[in-house]
C-alpha cells in the first residue's frame, strides 16, 4: 500500500513537471520579447537608413565631380586649338567676353571661319547648366552647374580686355549635387565642387 502511495506521488510530480514544461510563455513574457525585438529591428533600420543616405550622398558627389571634370576637359581641348590658322587668315582666336568663351579655329585651312569653326560656351543661370553653341546649334554640355567664369590674361599674366593680347585663359567651373543633403548645413544642402584650369592656346602666340 505504501508502494502504491509512493508511485501515485511520483506520477503526480511528473505530471506537474510536464505541465510546467508545456504551459508556454506568459503574456508579460511575450510583451517583453516583442519590445526587445522592436528595439533591435528599429536599430537595424536606423543603421540601414544612415548607410543608405551616406551611399547616396557619395554617389552624388562623385557624379558632380565627374560632370565638372568632363565639361572642363571638353572646353580645354577646344580652347587649346583657339587661333589655329594654317592658311594665314585674319581673325581673333579668342574673343574677350566675361560672360562667355568664344573660340575660333580654321580647322579645314580654307581661310574662312565658318559656323562650324566658331564654338561658344555660355552659362545658363536659369537651368544651371553649361551650353555649347556651334554651327548655329546650342546643346547642353553639363548640368547642375552653379557658376562658369572666364578670365583673359596677356603674355605678362595680367588681365586684358583686348582679344589680340590674349595668351592665357583661366576657366572656373562650380558644380553642385543634383539633390540637397538635409544634413549639410551650407548652400541650402547642396554640396559644391569648384575646378579652375589655366589654358595657354599655343596658336595665339604665333
Amino acid at each position: 500500500m505504501d508502494r502504491d502511495r509512493s508511485q501515485k506521488k511520483r506520477a503526480a510530480l511528473l505530471t506537474a513537471i510536464d505541465y510546467e514544461k508545456m504551459r508556454g510563455f506568459s503574456l508579460s513574457e511575450l510583451m517583453v520579447a516583442m519590445a526587445v525585438g522592436l528595439v533591435v529591428l528599429g536599430t537595424a533600420y536606423n543603421i540601414f537608413t544612415v548607410q543608405n543616405k551616406s551611399l547616396s550622398n557619395q554617389e552624388q558627389i562623385v557624379e558632380m565631380q565627374q560632370s565638372v571634370r568632363a565639361a572642363m576637359d571638353m572646353i580645354c581641348r577646344e580652347a587649346r586649338m583657339a587661333g589655329y590658322n594654317p592658311a594665314g587668315a585674319t581673325f581673333a582666336g579668342v574673343t574677350v567676353n566675361v560672360s562667355q568663351l568664344e573660340i575660333k579655329t580654321d580647322r579645314d585651312g580654307d581661310a574662312i571661319i565658318s559656323a562650324s569653326d566658331d564654338v561658344t560656351y555660355t552659362y545658363d543661370s536659369v537651368n544651371l547648366r553649361i551650353n555649347k553653341t556651334t554651327s548655329g546649334t546650342t546643346e547642353p554640355l553639363a548640368e547642375n552647374i552653379e557658376a562658369l567664369t572666364f578670365q583673359y590674361l596677356d603674355a605678362a599674366g595680367n588681365v586684358t580686355t583686348s582679344s589680340a593680347d590674349v595668351r592665357m585663359i583661366s576657366i572656373t567651373i562650380t558644380g553642385r549635387t543634383a539633390l540637397p543633403d538635409p544634413l549639410y548645413p551650407l548652400n541650402s544642402g547642396y554640396r559644391t565642387y569648384m575646378l579652375t584650369t589655366n589654358i595657354v592656346p599655343r596658336n595665339l602666340s604665333i
